[in-house]
C-alpha cells in the first residue's frame, strides 16, 4: 500500500491517505455505460479490444475501415449526418486506438444533446485511467492509543481506518474526492464508510 498522506488535522489525530486501487474493475463492464466503442487497432493483439461489441454502428465501421487514411473521418461524418450522433477518437500512448460514439437518439436520452461530448469524453478518460492503472482509493484514519492489559505502562499508537472509498479513476480526481470526504468527515457530516 502506498503511504501518500494528503492531509492531517491540526491535532494530528486524523489523516487521509491516497491508496492505489490494484483491484479496480474495468469501467466498461458496468451496465451503466452509455457510450459505444469500436476498437480500431490493438497493436497486433498487444491490447484487448475496449468492448467486445462495437455497438449498433459496428457494421458501418466494418464497411469503412478498409481505408485507413479516411475511414475514421468518413465514419465520423456518417454518424453525424445519418444518425445525429458524435464520435470521439482515442489514441492513447499505451492502449488500443478506438472510436467512442453515441447516436443522436442516445445523446438526447443522456442529456438532451447538450453536453453529450463531455459525457463521451468522461467515459473515455475513465477507461484510459483504468487501462493505465490510474485508479485510486482513499482511507481516512484515526490515531488510536493502546495499552497492554497486563502492563499499562506499555503504550503504542497506530493508525486505524475509520472510512474509505475506492474505484476513483484518475489521481487528480481521487485526490480532490479524498480531500472533500476528509473535510466532511472532520466536520462530522460523514458518519459511514463507503
Amino acid at each position: 500500500m502506498s503511504d501518500d498522506v494528503l492531509t492531517t488535522t491540526d491535532d494530528g489525530r486524523l489523516r487521509v491517505r491516497l491508496v492505489h486501487d490494484e483491484h479496480a474493475e474495468n469501467p466498461r463492464n458496468d451496465d451503466e455505460t452509455l457510450v459505444h466503442v469500436i476498437t480500431i487497432d490493438t497493436h497486433l493483439g498487444h491490447y484487448h479490444p475496449v468492448d467486445k461489441d462495437g455497438g449498433p454502428l459496428a457494421e458501418a465501421w466494418a464497411r469503412l475501415k478498409w481505408n485507413r487514411w479516411t475511414g475514421v473521418d468518413t465514419f465520423t461524418r456518417y454518424v453525424s449526418i445519418m444518425h445525429g450522433g458524435i464520435v470521439l477518437e482515442s489514441s492513447p500512448e499505451k492502449g488500443p486506438r478506438s472510436l467512442w460514439y453515441v447516436t443522436g437518439e442516445e445523446a438526447r436520452a443522456i442529456d438532451g444533446g447538450l453536453l453529450t461530448e463531455g459525457y463521451v469524453e468522461a467515459e473515455m478518460q475513465e477507461y484510459e485511467a483504468w487501462a493505465n492503472g490510474d485508479v485510486w482509493g482513499f482511507v481516512v484514519e484515526e490515531l488510536v492509543g493502546w495499552t497492554r492489559d497486563d502492563n499499562p505502562n506499555q503504550f503504542m499508537e497506530t493508525w486505524e481506518p475509520v472510512d474509505d472509498c475506492f474505484g476513483l479513476y484518475g489521481k487528480p480526481y481521487a485526490r480532490a474526492e479524498a480531500r472533500k470526504a476528509f473535510a466532511s468527515y472532520v466536520t462530522g457530516t460523514v458518519a459511514t464508510a463507503t
